[in-house]
């Protein structure tokens, strides 16, 4: 890992409560599929092209993935983060402890809302009509959650709850005064289709692994992020770039498909785009930068990514495809 993520991530776990480090680092059961995330990019290698001319502009194909209660990292919590997006999409968790509204507003680059569709159709549509009056560009709807992913670090903590004066602002007086709690539920493609019906915004599928998934979704037109959820819903599943070659080929690019989980270096990012990501996203590096120096630890964050993004892809000859990626012996 680059040192100077390195060093975000021990100053982020000296500053927090030991409680809070370990929802943010925990994962699902055993955490196995939270450790092959990372190990997978570790697996494989890039075979550089050689004298190709100029490099192809990729852009920083790095969005900011959604995680909750950032007010738990640092006093500013989401506000800090928005701050430091310099034109970063950031996707914002429906479990922000700022409301949409207030993140959007501090936003130096675009806003999507990340939406768990919720048993009572009127709260989801609420949270849709929020997340548009607030400005979001688009919706991400989490679609491997239908219980809560049980976590062992916070049950042994007995973490059940944020402390007092902190809330998931986003679920306050959604049609009656209060607080709702976010409820995880099964749905369906109709409340999907239910939910494009609502709105005009762009919709994405966050969770994807399975082909066949990611083939329903690209005929319906949504974009997809490949994810486990970060190793904190089923301890059984892949890692989620050994998930994306398969979507990548089942969508055969009538979809875009973003990668999260594990992204640690710009390495990664490469290698991602390299097996057919559009574009990748960042969690918990974001959260260590946070919890360390504010918006100023995001944009490091930031700024080392998109700084060994294009020192690999320049190496590379300046393009990234699927012939070039290899299995280390």
């Amino acid at each position: 890992m680059n040192p100077l993520l390195a060093d975000l991530h021990e100053k982020a776990r000296a500053v927090l409560d030991p409680v809070h480090y370990d929802f943010f680092a925990g994962g699902v059961g055993d955490e196995v599929v939270l450790a092959e995330n990372e190990a997978a990019f570790r697996r494989l290698a890039l075979l550089p092209r050689v004298l190709r001319g100029d490099v192809r502009d990729f852009g920083f194909p790095v969005l900011i993935s959604p995680t909750a209660f950032h007010r738990l990292a640092h006093p500013e919590g989401e506000i800090a983060t928005a701050r430091a997006l310099n034109g970063t999409v950031l996707v914002s968790s429906m479990a922000s402890t700022v409301p949409i509204a207030d993140v959007v507003a501090a936003a130096t680059g675009p806003v999507w809302f990340q939406l768990y569709v919720q048993p009572d159709a009127e709260v989801t549509e609420a949270l849709v009509r929020r997340a548009e009056q607030a400005g979001c560009a688009a919706l991400v709807i989490t679609v491997d959650s239908p219980v809560f992913g049980r976590h062992r670090r916070d049950i042994a903590h007995g973490f059940h709850d944020l402390p007092s004066g902190l809330a998931a602002e986003n679920m306050r007086d959604l049609g009656t005064p209060g607080l709702r709690k976010i409820e995880m539920a099964a749905f369906s493609w109709d409340d999907v289709e239910r939910i494009c019906s609502l709105t005009s915004l762009p919709l994405w599928l966050k969770g994807v692994l399975h082909p066949s998934d990611a083939r329903l979704a690209a005929e319906r037109g949504l974009g997809i992020f490949v994810s486990n959820h970060g190793g904190r819903q089923l301890d059984l599943v892949p890692a989620a770039l050994d998930a994306l070659p398969a979507v990548v080929e089942a969508v055969a690019g009538r979809i875009p498909v973003v990668l999260d989980g594990g992204v640690r270096s710009g390495g990664d990012v490469a290698l991602a785009l390299a097996l057919g990501a559009s574009a990748v996203g960042i969690g918990r590096p974001v959260l260590w930068g946070l919890a360390a120096d504010g918006s100023a630890g995001v944009r490091t964050v930031l700024d080392v990514l998109r700084d060994e993004f294009e020192h690999v892809l320049a190496m590379c000859g300046g393009d990234l495809t699927r012939d070039m990626v290899v299995v280390r012996c």
